[in-house]
């Protein structure tokens, strides 16, 4: 996964913004959906919030507060620290967060937490639930077209292929498996679950 994203890193927001081969697509109400994904960001408190897998930092910039980023490409962190002029972008793995216990007060994620399997979710919320006492998880939602587990072939603009893993939430599943939470968003693409990371 880390290859594939490392690629994509030039045209990732093309899946944002509906261009390129996502041009096409029947996404329907997809832009209301984002827009509404960017409010419920940008509706958190002010935190010193750890973005992890920031990507591009194309959600990123919805946060509020003290804020830092971290990717394990630095292909994505290049576009991060444009898009982000304030934040802090650090080159990071995420099963290994380099932060100290308690540097935070939210852990915020969004379209990785998907991508992860048992033992890699199970790492995940440790490192989470080390540096702060808040996370909060954006990803898709369970769509009839879809299994709620699947490997997926990604193609790229050069004809690059990768199989990835990917999961679909219903919101309340998610909350379920993060330990217990409040759903504050669950639109016909996205969910996004806050959860205290300790109890």
């Amino acid at each position: 996964m880390k290859e594939y994203y490392d690629t994509r890193a030039p045209e990732y927001d093309e899946w944002y913004l509906g261009i390129g081969k996502f041009a096409g697509l029947r996404r329907p109400d997809w832009d209301e959906d984002i827009c509404s994904l960017e409010a419920t960001i940008a509706a958190l408190p002010a935190a010193r919030t750890l973005d992890v897998a920031c990507g591009t930092g194309y959600l990123t910039c919805h946060l509020r507060g003290e804020i830092t980023a971290l990717d394990h490409s630095e292909r994505m962190l290049v576009i991060a620290r444009q898009r982000l002029p304030t934040a802090c972008c650090v080159r990071g793995d995420a099963f290994d967060l380099p932060f100290a216990d308690d540097s935070f007060d939210r852990v915020f994620t969004a379209h990785f937490y998907g991508h992860l399997q048992q033992r890699e979710r199970e790492r995940f919320l440790a490192e989470a639930r080390r540096v702060a006492p808040r996370l909060v998880v954006v990803d898709a939602a369970m769509r009839p077209d879809r299994e709620q587990a699947e490997w997926q072939e990604r193609i790229l603009n050069d004809g690059t292929r990768f199989t990835v893993y990917k999961r679909h939430f219903e919101s309340h599943q998610l909350a379920e498996e993060l330990g217990g939470g409040t759903v504050l968003h669950e639109g016909r693409w996205f969910v996004v679950v806050a959860s205290p990371t300790r109890d």
